[in-house]
C-alpha cells in the first residue's frame, strides 16, 4: 500500500492585535487670520479654490497620538496651546487640515460647555434628544432614564429649560448622559473644573470603575492631580506641538517645573547691592542644579554677605514646583550661627552649612531657596535658587514619603 503524501498542516495564525480606538498621524490643523472683510472674503477663495491661505495660525503640528482600550490618557498644556482644538478633531467637530485620523468603536465628548444641548429644550427632552444622536433607541433611552436622573442629581430641575441651568448643572446633565451611554472612549475637556466637591468625587468615582471595566479615557485638565490620579499617560502639548509624552506623573512634573522657572523669570530679584545676601549656594558641593536619587543624603551649603560684619540669619527652604512650600527654617531657629570665614579681610563673608540626610521627596522637580536676613532676622534681602530634581519611581501622593504601616 503507497503512503499518500500528507502536506504540513499550517500553524494557526495569530490573532491579530485589536486595532486602536484612535489613531492620530501627523495631525496639523491651520485657522486663517482674517480681522478685515477684505481677508476674510480672501481666505474663503483660497478655501474653494484649494489654495494655501493667504494669512493662517498654525494650531496644531505634527502631532502623532495612539489611545487603546482600557488606556487613559492626560492632556496638559497652557491655555492656547491647542488641546481643544486636537480634542474637536477626535470627536470628529473639526477636520483635520492634515494628516489621518482612525475612529475605532464608540466615542463620546465633553466638550465645550453645553455643546450637543438646545437652551430652550428641558433636560428631560435633552437627554433625550443627545441620546438619540448618540445611536440609542427611544426604549433603551427610558430604561437608562432613572439612572441618568440619579447621576445628574439637579431635582425638578430637570423638567426646566436649559437656559436657566448654572453651569454646573449642565455638566452634570452632560456626564450623567455619558456614563449611561458606556463608551469604548471617553473624551473630557475641563470637566472637573466646573462641578461642586461632590460632583467630582462621583465622577472620578464612576470613571475610576469605567476604567477598571476596560474603557479608555482622554482627559483635559489643568488639575495635574486629577491627571496623575486617572491617567497612566499624558501629553503635553505646547505652541500646538507635542513637548513631552510619557507616564503621567513624569510628564506632569515636567510640565510644573516648566512653569516654575517661567514664573521666576518675571519676579523681580531683589538687589543685594550693600545689603545682606547670599554669595554662593551649592547642593551637594556643586553650585549648580542638582539631582539625587528618592532617599539620598541633601548638603546645603554656601556663604552669606552681611555689610556691618555681624552674623546674618541665614532661611533655607524647599518649595515644590508649582510653588508649594514643602519645608523651611532659619540658623537661628537652632540657635546656629553662621561661622566668619578665616581668610575674608572685610569680615563680612559667612558661610553656612545644611544636612538634610534621607531625604524622603518623592520623585519631581523642587527648589531649594537660599535667604538672607539681617542679623536679627527681621528684615529679608536676598534669595538664590537651586533646582533640585529627585529622581525614583513612586504613585504615592504629595511631596514626601511618611514612614507608614498598614494595620
Amino acid at each position: 500500500m503507497k503512503k499518500e503524501d500528507t502536506a504540513p498542516v499550517p500553524p494557526p495564525q495569530a490573532q491579530e492585535a485589536e486595532p486602536p480606538l484612535i489613531r492620530l498621524e501627523n495631525i496639523g490643523k491651520s485657522f486663517p487670520l482674517a480681522d478685515t472683510a477684505k481677508k476674510r472674503l480672501a481666505a474663503v477663495a483660497a478655501l474653494i479654490r484649494g489654495r494655501p491661505l493667504p494669512a493662517a495660525f498654525r494650531a496644531l503640528s505634527g502631532i502623532d497620538l495612539e489611545v487603546r482600550r482600557g488606556e487613559s490618557v492626560g492632556l496638559v498644556g497652557v491655555n492656547g496651546a491647542g488641546k481643544s482644538t486636537l480634542l474637536k478633531i477626535i470627536a470628529g467637530v473639526v477636520r483635520p487640515g492634515t494628516g489621518s485620523l482612525t475612529r475605532n468603536g464608540r466615542l463620546s465628548a465633553l466638550l465645550e460647555l453645553g455643546a450637543g444641548f438646545h437652551p430652550e429644550y428641558t433636560g428631560r427632552e435633552n437627554i433625550f434628544l443627545a441620546a438619540a444622536l448618540m445611536g440609542l433607541a427611544d426604549a433603551e433611552i427610558r430604561a437608562r432614564l432613572p439612572a441618568i436622573l440619579a447621576f445628574a442629581d439637579i431635582g425638578a430641575y430637570i423638567d426646566q429649560p436649559l437656559r436657566h441651568y448654572s453651569s454646573g448643572m449642565v455638566v452634570r446633565l452632560g456626564f450623567a448622559l455619558a456614563t449611561c451611554v458606556q463608551p469604548d472612549l471617553l473624551i473630557t475637556d475641563e470637566v472637573l473644573a466646573v462641578g461642586d466637591e461632590s460632583f467630582q468625587r462621583k465622577c472620578v468615582a464612576w470613571m475610576e470603575n469605567y476604567l477598571a471595566g476596560g474603557g479608555a479615557l482622554l482627559l483635559c485638565s489643568h488639575s495635574m492631580f486629577h491627571i496623575e490620579k486617572l491617567c497612566r499617560r499624558a501629553l503635553w502639548v505646547h505652541e500646538g506641538r507635542i513637548r513631552a509624552h510619557g507616564e503621567a506623573g513624569a510628564v506632569t512634573k515636567e510640565y510644573l517645573a516648566w512653569h516654575e522657572a517661567r514664573l521666576a523669570g518675571e519676579r523681580p530679584r531683589a538687589s543685594a547691592a550693600g545689603l545682606h545676601a547670599i554669595k554662593s549656594l551649592a547642593l551637594n558641593g556643586g553650585e549648580a542644579d542638582a539631582t539625587l536619587a528618592m532617599g539620598e543624603d541633601l548638603h546645603i551649603s554656601g556663604t552669606a554677605f552681611a555689610p556691618d560684619g555681624r552674623p546674618p540669619v541665614v532661611a533655607i527652604g524647599i518649595v515644590k514646583s508649582g510653588g508649594t512650600t514643602v519645608y523651611g527654617l532659619t540658623t537661628d531657629m537652632d540657635g546656629h550661627v553662621p561661622r566668619p570665614l578665616p581668610h575674608d579681610p572685610d569680615g563680612c563673608l559667612f558661610a553656612f552649612g545644611l544636612r538634610l540626610p534621607g531625604l524622603n521627596l518623592l520623585p519631581g522637580h523642587y527648589e531649594v531657596r537660599a535667604h538672607a536676613l539681617d542679623s536679627e532676622g527681621y528684615r529679608l534681602f536676598d534669595e538664590v535658587t537651586r533646582m533640585l530634581t529627585i529622581t525614583g519611581s513612586s504613585r504615592e501622593f504629595g511631596v514626601c514619603r511618611l514612614t507608614h504601616d498598614w494595620e
